[in-house]
């Protein structure tokens, strides 16, 4: 296929193959470029509310996904100061249909597992594993992408390249060396159990959100409900980059003390034999998110907070709107590739720093204290659990 229906990606994370996919399906070859020798478990469980969950599905993902994910009936909000359940949201089959899509909670790994096979299968992608982006070019016929391999350079004519190589991302390196990861000042600590340890009760498909003070715990199932995956959010000075660091558990249950949290929440801390946590860190808006025919998206444009679900959600919208974008650019002309791409940058921005803010401001929410914490718990039961859902709905009912 010609350089001009050549599309590079660097990064294959989710909305790297995610863009793979979506730019395959409007007729693009793609190359896929990724460092790291085989796919593994980055993290562990995500959530893909309606938004994203019907992309993947128009990509032909559902028969991959649906064994391994779960379709949670509701969302628990748990207050650490009331010691229990406030409201419950509901969610299930009847939220799915009126939503046209699912809402799904998955191991990060099933997801990822389930694009590579997409990818693998689809015979105008080109993943390569062990083969680094290093270095890019701009000229007449489009652009010059060197990928490294081991000691061996490789060189490669395209139409764009896009940068989904994440936070640390060496494609936007490139292009705005300036805009560095910000440390939030918050430590992710993540673990999973198998879901036949814990009482019936606390092993139903739901997502408990538990509300503290100065922290936050989310609890809810993956892997076809076998394992529960456990995430909490606390405040601390590690930072180190990376996102699977060892963690004392004696650390994480010291931050759940029973004066600040009640029993429920303790047990769920305790019932992970193993930790592992990273630091969470932000971008500052960058502005723009392409130079000429070179693209960002996902967490290369605009890492957040993971407090509103949506950092996978938002990387797997950028995708499906940059391969739209780019199929609308009038047949093979590259030199409209560039103005095509601020058109995607232009789509997307808006979008992406409303939901950033609705993340830090819901983090903030989840740890308030004292006369604080009170009220918010009792406008969470003042409101009920239908208007607390349709404070999602521009997030979930975004459509391409």
């Amino acid at each position: 296929m010609a350089a001009a229906r050549t599309i590079i990606v660097a990064g294959a994370g989710i909305g790297g193959l995610t863009a793979a996919l979506s730019l395959a399906a409007k007729g693009f070859r793609v190359i896929v470029l990724e460092k790291a020798e085989r796919l593994e478990e980055a993290g562990a469980g995500l959530q893909l509310s309606p938004n994203a969950s019907r992309i993947l599905v128009d990509l032909g993902l559902r028969p991959r996904l649906t064994p391994r994910a779960v379709t949670p009936e509701a969302i628990s909000i748990m207050s650490a100061r009331a010691g229990g359940e406030i409201a419950r949201l509901p969610l299930g089959e009847a939220a799915s249909l009126r939503a046209g899509a699912p809402y799904w909670v998955m191991h990060r790994a099933d997801l990822q597992g389930a694009l590579q096979a997409q990818v693998n299968d689809h015979p105008d992608i080109d993943l390569r594993l062990g083969c680094q982006f290093e270095d890019v070019t701009l000229h007449a016929k489009g652009l010059t992408v060197v990928q490294r391999r081991g000691d061996a350079r490789q060189q490669e004519l395209a139409a764009a390249l896009v940068g989904a190589d994440g936070i640390w991302s060496a494609v936007r390196n490139h292009l705005f060396p300036q805009v560095q990861p910000q440390f939030s000042g918050l430590i992710a600590w993540r673990g999973t159990l198998d879901a036949t340890t814990l009482p019936r009760e606390y092993t139903s498909p739901r997502i408990q959100l538990w509300m503290g003070p100065d922290a936050h715990l989310v609890a809810y199932p993956i892997s076809a409900a076998r394992q529960i995956n456990v995430v909490a959010i606390v405040p601390g000075t590690w930072n180190r980059p990376g996102w699977s660091a060892p963690g004392d558990a004696n650390e994480l249950k010291n931050a759940f003390a029973s004066h600040r949290w009640p029993a429920t929440a303790r047990m769920l801390i305790g019932a992970v034999d193993g930790w592992r946590r990273w630091a969470l860190f932000t971008l500052p808006d960058i502005g723009e998110w392409t130079d000429g025919s070179i693209a960002l998206l996902g967490d290369a444009a605009h890492a957040m907070l993971p407090f509103a679900a949506q950092g996978a959600g938002m990387a797997i919208e950028d995708a499906a709107v940059l391969a739209k974008c780019l199929s609308e650019s009038p047949g093979d002309n590259i030199a409209g590739i560039p103005a095509t791409l601020k058109r995607y940058g232009r789509l997307r921005r808006g979008r992406v720093l409303r939901v950033r803010r609705a993340a830090r401001q819901q983090g903030r929410i989840y740890h308030l204290t004292g006369p604080l914490a009170l009220a918010r718990d009792l406008a969470i039961k003042a409101m009920g659990p239908q208007r607390m859902l349709a404070r999602q709905d521009w997030i979930y009912d975004w459509r391409l």
